[in-house]
């Protein structure tokens, strides 16, 4: 069963995500002095509304809490709690423009057997969100560098195997795809 998670929560969830091999611990005499010095995006982000957002998290089984003697809290992220988060980064995940085209093309080529036809298409549309023109059913382009970004992306969807990147310098007809490009080396 899911649920709709607020802004607090899903950047909670975030910064959990980031430093989940930690956990996050608030000893009572330093609550207020961790939650001070979090990024500036959480300067907005009330105390009490970051421990209603604990508290929904919770109950949602996407984190775990443990209480100290001292009064004090350790909150980690779990696995449930890691794929939403994923997720969420998925959502937001872009390809970075950076300086001038180095005249290659990124080709991504996939052949994910049936079995593993409930991450096709989320695969295949997840590569379009980020600007990736369709060349074939299965064969999609993009002319900046996005290793990292589809990494991201087999690794999310446990396809590896079925997976090939090719960097390509020399194409014999690339100008129908440098007009569908046009706007991105502008």
């Amino acid at each position: 069963m899911s649920y709709k998670i607020g802004a607090v929560q899903k950047k909670f969830l975030l910064l959990l995500f980031h430093n989940f091999s930690m956990g996050v611990y608030f000893p009572p005499r330093r609550r207020a002095e961790i939650l001070s010095r979090l990024d500036r995006e959480w300067e907005v982000v009330k105390t009490e509304s970051l421990r209603k957002a604990i508290a929904q998290l919770y109950q949602n089984k996407l984190i775990s809490m443990k209480e100290f003697p001292d009064g004090g809290m350790e909150i980690t992220i779990n696995d449930r709690g890691k794929k939403r988060a994923l997720a969420y980064q998925l959502d937001e995940m872009k390809i970075e423009k950076t300086g001038t085209w180095d005249g290659k093309w990124r080709f991504i080529l996939f052949d994910i057997p049936r079995r593993k036809k409930g991450v096709r298409d989320p695969f295949r549309r997840h590569l379009k969100r980020l600007g990736f023109y369709q060349y074939q059913k299965s064969v999609f382009v993009y002319p900046l560098v996005c290793k990292n970004e589809i990494d991201f992306l087999i690794e999310f969807y446990g396809i590896r195997p079925y997976v090939r990147q090719l960097t390509v310098s020399d194409l014999d007809n690339d100008l129908h795809l440098k007009k569908i490009f046009q706007q991105t080396f502008a």
